[in-house]
């Protein structure tokens, strides 16, 4: 008896579907909605159309969680800041606010860029409040 080599596997056999030019719009449209209406944007998107595909349900879901975190991290930080003004030390901490609404602009937009390329996108630092 002749041994058979086994059969060729395909080099990835995970590798997610490529997205359509609609899915890769609708994506990107989830990350600048986000720049523009907070997290109301991508969560209303995402609502109406997480079914349709899941690479437009991972971008909205990654938009939503971020804006989400950005508003809980703008609140923390902007409520110590308030109370710190007090005693003249919050005055220290507006620059720190400026900084945080720079790189969350920054990471939107590269999100927005990723996802129109076809790419999976993950924030930094963003709380997975829908998993």
């Amino acid at each position: 008896m002749i041994d058979q080599p086994p059969p060729m596997l395909p080099a990835n056999p995970v590798a997610p579907p490529v997205p359509t030019e609609e899915e890769r719009t609708l994506g990107m449209l989830c990350h600048l909605l986000g720049l523009l209406t907070g997290f109301i944007g991508p969560l209303i998107l995402w609502l109406v159309k997480k079914d349709e595909s899941a690479y437009i349900n991972h971008h909205g879901k990654e938009a939503l969680n971020f804006q989400l975190s950005e508003l809980l991290y703008f609140f923390v930080l902007g409520s110590i800041t308030f109370v710190l003004m007090f005693f003249f030390i919050g005055l220290l901490l507006l620059p720190v606010l400026f900084v945080l609404w720079v790189l969350a602009v920054v990471a939107s937009v590269l999100g927005c860029t990723a996802a129109n390329r076809g790419e999976w996108f993950r924030y930094p630092g963003s709380i997975r409040f829908i998993p």
